[in-house]
């Protein structure tokens, strides 16, 4: 992300109230029997911390990357107001310093702000995070949210198919990977009928 795209993110955080809500994604909830108290989580492009929170709340230590210095301000308090500690990292996610092999859990819910080549990127960098036996649990928007327009990009080369998805994690263990379509209500920023994509990958 380029230091304007930041400052865009920046202007839609500083509104009034969570863009997204304090609720964790419903994918990430289901997704709680796979996690363990005391794991090492990163949670990234977090935006106000709601994920990062209720990852927290579960028990696993996690770091909250985030490029809006806005919505780290809503994740700090969202944290204080929730009693527990997240580690704010501030930074682009294309010109940090990625830990390796540092994370038992890796999560990134609607990070769709990137063009397919920074995409591909980032996708590489979580991976590279993640101890071996690791997961990485990623949940976005797939193609046809372009007929729902309830939230996401606008741009199809920002959404996710089940083709993509195999691709950019070729090696890599598949534990889940679906489409679907379900009504979201987060915030003001996802909400409405959605057109849904899910993975689940470990790191051998």
């Amino acid at each position: 992300m380029s230091g304007h795209d930041l400052s865009r993110w920046d202007e839609r955080y500083a509104q009034d109230g969570f863009v997204f809500g304090k609720e964790a994604s419903e994918f990430l909830k289901r997704q709680g029997a796979r996690l363990l108290p005391g794991q090492d989580a990163l949670a990234v492009a977090d935006g106000e911390g709601r994920n990062g929170v209720w990852l927290a709340e579960q028990g696993l230590h996690v770091t909250s990357v985030e490029g809006s210095q806005a919505a780290q301000v809503k994740a700090r308090q969202l944290a204080a107001e929730r009693q527990v500690n997240l580690n704010l990292v501030h930074a682009d996610l294309l010109t940090w310093d990625w830990p390796v092999a540092s994370f038992d859990v890796v999560v990134a819910i609607f990070i769709q702000f990137a063009k397919p080549v920074q995409r591909q990127i980032i996708f590489e960098r979580m991976v590279k995070a993640l101890r071996p036996g690791g997961l990485l649990l990623l949940h976005g928007y797939g193609l046809r949210q372009l007929e729902f327009r309830t939230g996401g990009p606008s741009e199809a080369d920002q959404l996710y198919t089940l083709e993509l998805m195999q691709d950019s994690f070729l090696g890599l263990e598949i534990l889940e990977l679906c489409e679907y379509e379900a009504e979201v209500s987060e915030g003001h920023g996802h909400l409405g009928r959605s057109a849904l994509i899910d993975l689940v990958v470990r790191r051998p």
